[in-house]
């Protein structure tokens, strides 16, 4: 199960990465990726630190599974349950990569305040505003069901919250600075993380 959870790692890595880095320079010339802006405050540098951090965890709960040097939880390596993290791991990665396609031109990683994109409200991002980042932890709840060890679940934990801190805390005040109230109309009406949670008052 190990190796089935590297292989399917490795394609979802190309078609969010690769693949969609490419159709974003072919749609627009830029590649999209901005990452962390000249100045980020400690929340930009929390967030990115929790995230990258949290999905190396992730990759290294499942290699040290497949090397014998983790055991898994006994009670959760079981098929019915791998078969779960299977499913939730691929419809997680396919999803993602739907709504970022769903971005169209507007898809960038990173935040730049000299830079306006649009604001994506249809599609995927009518039922709640961070589809992608949602999408992300349901896939690597997939993987901890795939590989159920003690620290792949921590991992989707530290992952889970490195993206609060980046919606909370970047993302949002960017979008209001940026969008103003057309951002705040929307936020309103459409929930965080999943539909009707997360509305902002």
């Amino acid at each position: 199960m190990a190796q089935l959870a590297i292989w399917m790692l490795i394609a979802f890595g190309v078609l969010t990465f690769c693949v969609r880095v490419a159709v974003q320079l072919r749609r627009t010339g830029s590649t999209g990726l901005i990452g962390l802006r000249a100045g980020a405050g400690l929340s930009e540098w929390l967030s990115g630190v929790l995230f990258v951090g949290g999905m190396a965890i992730a990759v290294a709960s499942i290699l040290l599974a497949l090397d014998d040097a983790l055991d898994p939880i006994d009670a959760l390596d079981v098929d019915g349950v791998h078969a779960v993290g299977i499913a939730l791991a691929a419809a997680g990665g396919l999803a993602v990569f739907a709504a970022q396609l769903g971005m169209g031109e507007s898809w960038r990683i990173g935040v730049d305040d000299a830079e306006r994109t649009d604001l994506v409200t249809r599609g995927w991002f009518s039922l709640c505003r961070n589809p992608i980042y949602t999408s992300m932890v349901v896939g690597w709840t997939g993987f901890a069901l795939m590989v159920p060890t003690w620290l792949g679940f921590a991992a989707v934990v530290v992952i889970a919250v490195g993206l609060e801190v980046q919606v909370r805390a970047v993302e949002e005040p960017y979008l209001v600075r940026t969008h103003g109230g057309e951002y705040e109309r929307y936020a309103t009406r459409v929930g965080r993380f999943v539909p009707g949670l997360g509305r902002l008052r």
